[in-house]
């Protein structure tokens, strides 16, 4: 199981700069993993970032990972905030703009050169100097050496750690459209055909242009891929009002420290987590828990950071702040998520290590063939065919196919309240062909509540519900504050109850509005003489059949009403087992009540399948026994006793409004406590894998198809060139469309 065991070891998140295809990633990551005391390292190109975990006094520390890094050719540091990472983004997209602009200017008059050679172009005039080889060397020469300085940095570093990246292929390519040019250019100096010369400055300078502009928008998209992070990160207060010495001071919400009493006003966001210690609003948590009614706060009351306070003012006591707040996790969830790699990107990784390599040596065979068999003894065509086979073959996009749709599919999964702990989660949640559901907080709301009330003829059904909401308020039983509860959402006001006794395990007896009042069970009625009617006991057992709790009460010695408690049935939870079907799944419900219970709420939800009376300690074994029987199980649960089955199932799902120890054992928590969250995470797992196999596919058969027709030579290397930029932003943007997916209607 994925989140069997909680690792004990040390970990960084570092960012990588100089990262240029997935054979520098490749690169990276085996290098660090090869480090004694790394126990694991993985490195995401579309992220330009590295998680590292360290094993407990293994001898590696953070400078030496960064050294390990810097020695293998690339920049690390420690991972800065967000704000500043999004920063840095712009400003590379800036500057490699303006490498672009100034690469675009000085190619255009080889570009237009190039043109007049063609005959359907025939009508568009050249000027002399374009065409003159001393003009063409002098300006592809800044596009070679200082504008495509990178590639030949990028590939020594590469050469020097012994292996081969996109670098090496563009350098080779280049270098020798370039190098050949120059020669002829020398070889005809002062000779007739000096301005007639056929040259290929332009093809180095043309393919540098066009694999710059592949980059700049390449960045742009990755940069549109870590949105959702951005939009969490927009939710934050700034700013705080807190009460010290006596004064009211705003300071950074940064500086809010555990105890500081927070004042917020109404319109204001509520800037850390807290409890509410004075005032009464309504706040808007709808940020978290996708409900749109707000949810009224009284002292006592907890309060979350970033949710919206409406209408009165608040004072709040800071419980957590910082990176303990509920904001804070859930952004830490969703970037271990998108930096994680999914077991299927070890497949990518695989061809990527290799390659290269296998590229060089196809445009090697391809030159010889050309020179010595298609057209023997001359340079030119030859040149041009291995030119267009280095050029065409990148593995960018295979490099860029999975992490960018893990990116994607958890940024669109978070919005929709499924935080996934980590890609390998995505990828395993659209194996999954057995959901297990807890029942009590999972698909009941986990708290009693009153339902029914049935007053005997001859009794006032005011008088009597009051007597009995004055009764159980004094009583601690866990039943009898949903009964007081819901007494007084009925509007009856309650009076002081007098002379109260608590009778173990059968009820209370206590004076109230004038009459002595016994509420309980069938047991205690009878040991006190008061005998129900048959009509009641029919309504009794009626009610029982339910699921429901009855509690009987008697009024002098005389019955007078029951009334039923129950956990009752999330409003969501029959539409979300109907949509789990129609997706193909076995749902199953799994409690500790009796069967009977169980069967009447399993009823109400639509499921058939049933399991009751599991022990706590049983839960993780069934789900086992349902595994054994070659089952991909999904347990979903909200309690404390739920965690050892969250950690045996395939994947754990935890409601994200039960325990923390839940949430810390499931591989996905369901922020909104909503049981249409689970069909959301599995279609969301589904929609991410197709889109992965589809970005892998392409990025493949680009590569397969292309690299054929480039050695064949029906292919420029300026078209390559082309090709190759196109093949990388064509597998982002087919991963940036899981941003857009719609869930949740019909299923998939």
């Amino acid at each position: 199981m994925n989140a069997a065991a909680q690792s004990d070891n040390a970990s960084v998140e570092l960012e990588i700069g100089g990262m240029t295809c997935a054979a520098c990633a490749a690169r990276i990551e085996k290098g660090l993993n090869r480090m004694p005391g790394v126990a694991m390292a993985t490195v995401n190109l579309a992220l330009e970032t590295a998680h590292v975990e360290f094993a407990p006094d293994g001898g590696a520390s953070l400078p030496d990972v960064i050294r390990k890094v810097e020695q293998l050719g690339y920049q690390a540091a420690r991972k800065a905030e967000q704000q500043d990472g999004a920063a840095r983004r712009r400003k590379e997209i800036v500057r490699q703009r303006g490498w672009l602009t100034a690469s675009a200017i000085l190619t255009l008059p080889l570009l237009w050169a190039m043109a007049g050679h063609f005959a359907f172009l025939s009508w568009l005039r050249v000027p002399e100097l374009f065409m003159n080889a001393w003009f063409q060397l002098g300006i592809a020469t800044p596009v070679q050496f200082v504008i495509g300085w990178r590639f030949y940095a990028g590939a020594f570093k590469a050469l020097r750690s012994g292996s081969a990246n996109m670098d090496v292929l563009v350098a080779l390519g280049t270098s020798a459209a370039y190098f050949y040019s120059l020669y002829l250019t020398i070889d005809s100096a002062g000779g007739m055909q000096m301005g007639r010369v056929e040259l290929y400055f332009e093809t180095s300078a043309v393919l540098i242009t066009l694999i710059l502009l592949g980059k700049l928008f390449e960045a742009m998209a990755k940069g549109r891929s870590s949105e959702a992070i951005r939009s969490l990160m927009k939710l934050r207060a700034k700013t705080a009002l807190v009460v010290r010495g006596g004064e009211e001071i705003a300071v950074p919400v940064e500086k809010v420290a555990v105890g500081d009493i927070c004042i917020v006003k109404p319109g204001e966001k509520i800037p850390v987590d807290g409890v509410v210690v004075e005032g009464s609003s309504a706040v808007d948590e709808s940020m978290l828990t996708g409900e749109s009614m707000p949810v009224g706060k009284q002292p006592g009351a907890e309060a979350i950071g970033a949710t919206l306070n409406k209408n009165g003012m608040l004072k709040i006591r800071a419980t957590r702040v910082g990176s303990e707040t509920a904001l804070s996790q859930i952004i830490r969830v969703v970037e271990q998520a998108q930096s994680s790699k999914a077991p299927i990107q070890r497949v990518a990784d695989k061809i990527s290590g290799i390659f290269v390599p296998i590229v060089v040596g196809i445009a090697v065979l391809t030159f010889l063939i050309w020179i010595l068999f298609i057209e023997a003894g001359r340079v030119a065509p030859a040149l041009e065919a291995a030119i267009a086979v280095l050029v065409i073959a990148c593995p960018c996009a295979l490099g860029l196919a999975t992490p960018t749709s893990i990116m994607a599919g958890s940024g669109r999964a978070a919005e929709l309240g499924v935080l996934f702990k980590g890609g390998e989660h995505l990828e395993t949640a659209h194996t999954i062909d057995t959901v297990v559901l807890d029942k009590t907080g999972t698909v009941t709301k986990g708290a009693p509540e009153l339902t029914d009330a049935v007053v005997a003829d001859g009794f006032g059904e005011a008088e009597v519900l009051a007597g009995i909401g004055a009764a159980e308020r004094a009583s601690e039983h866990p039943l009898a504050e949903a009964i007081v509860r819901g007494i007084r959402e009925r509007g009856i006001e309650l009076p002081q109850a007098e002379a109260f006794e608590a009778v173990p395990g059968h009820g209370v007896r206590a004076e109230a509005g004038g009459h002595t009042l016994l509420i309980g069970n069938r047991r205690l009625m009878e040991a006190n003489g008061v005998q129900a009617p048959p009509d009641a006991l029919e309504a009794l057992r009626r009610l029982e059949e339910q699921g429901k709790t009855v509690v009987l009460a008697a009024e002098d010695g005389v019955y007078a009403a029951m009334i039923a408690v129950a956990d009752t049935m999330k409003p969501t939870s029959r539409q979300a087992v109907e949509r789990l079907k129609r997706l193909g799944l076995t749902v199953i419900m799994m409690t500790g009540d009796n069967e009977r219970t169980a069967k009447a709420i399993a009823g109400d939800a639509g499921i058939e399948q049933v399991l009751a009376e599991v022990l706590p300690e049983g839960k993780a074994a069934e789900v086992r026994r349902l595994k054994e029987r070659g089952r991909k199980v999904a347990m979903v649960g909200d309690g404390i006793n739920d965690a050892p089955a969250l950690a045996t199932a395939d994947v754990g799902m935890a409601i994200g409004t039960g325990t923390d120890v839940a949430m810390e054992t499931a591989d996905v928590t369901l922020m909104r406590g909503d049981l249409n969250g689970i069909a959301d995470a599995i279609e969301m797992s589904r929609r991410t894998m197709r889109n992965i196999r589809q970005n892998l596919f392409w990025a493949l058969a680009y590569n397969v198809v292309g690299i054929p027709i480039a050695a064949s030579g029906l292919l420029a290397p300026w078209l390559a060139g082309a090709a190759m930029a196109l093949s990388s932003v064509s597998v982002v943007l087919n991963a940036l469309r899981l941003q857009r997916a719609k869930v949740g209607r019909g299923g998939e």
